[in-house]
């Protein structure tokens, strides 16, 4: 009998290992750390929980681990800030089962699946999942600035429209202009 505990985990947070992070930063030059505190922020520029990062207006070239058990939403954000011309380059779990996935990774621009179970700073052993890193913005010259609220208008009527034709419905609502406060 196989164990519930090989495929979740109680933990949401994982400190991103450093040396995953410093090749990265070598490649896109992080500016800003969306999900830390003081103890693990890897940029000199960090939001931390309580400056919920979620709520505010991403900008430059950043890099999000963040809480898995909020994951969804964090996909979601990434994908609309690139939207608006963020870099976001993110460390998550690669659960290609999910419609989280399905709906804002597989948009994304660049996903990199990481061969085997990486460890986790301050963990003895590796993760209980496989892990990827997920580029969104990467090519930043998208034909709409939006507003999330432009974007949520278009996740409510995604029956009407596959994920894949944002542009479409885009073109449909708002003849082309951008929309933007």
């Amino acid at each position: 009998m196989l164990s519930k505990g090989l495929f979740t985990s109680l933990l949401q947070n994982w400190n991103t290992p450093r040396t995953l992070f410093d090749g990265l930063n070598m490649e896109f030059g992080f500016e800003v750390d969306l999900c830390a505190d003081d103890n693990n922020a890897l940029c000199e520029r960090y939001f931390t929980k309580s400056y919920d990062a979620l709520s505010k207006v991403w900008s430059g070239v950043c890099w999000l681990n963040p809480p898995y058990n909020e994951i969804a939403k964090w996909m979601e954000k990434a994908y609309f800030e690139s939207r608006r011309g963020a870099v976001i380059v993110c460390l998550i779990p690669a659960r290609t089962d999910t419609s989280w996935w399905h709906r804002f990774v597989m948009r994304s621009d660049e996903i990199r699946f990481i061969k085997g179970r990486i460890r986790f700073s301050g963990h003895k052993s590796n993760a209980p999942f496989p892990s990827a890193v997920v580029i969104f913005g990467k090519e930043s010259n998208h034909k709409y600035k939006i507003t999330y609220d432009v974007y949520k208008e278009f996740l409510r009527e995604v029956d009407r429209y596959s994920t894949g034709h944002f542009e479409e419905w885009l073109e449909n609502h708002y003849n082309g202009q951008n929309i933007e406060n």
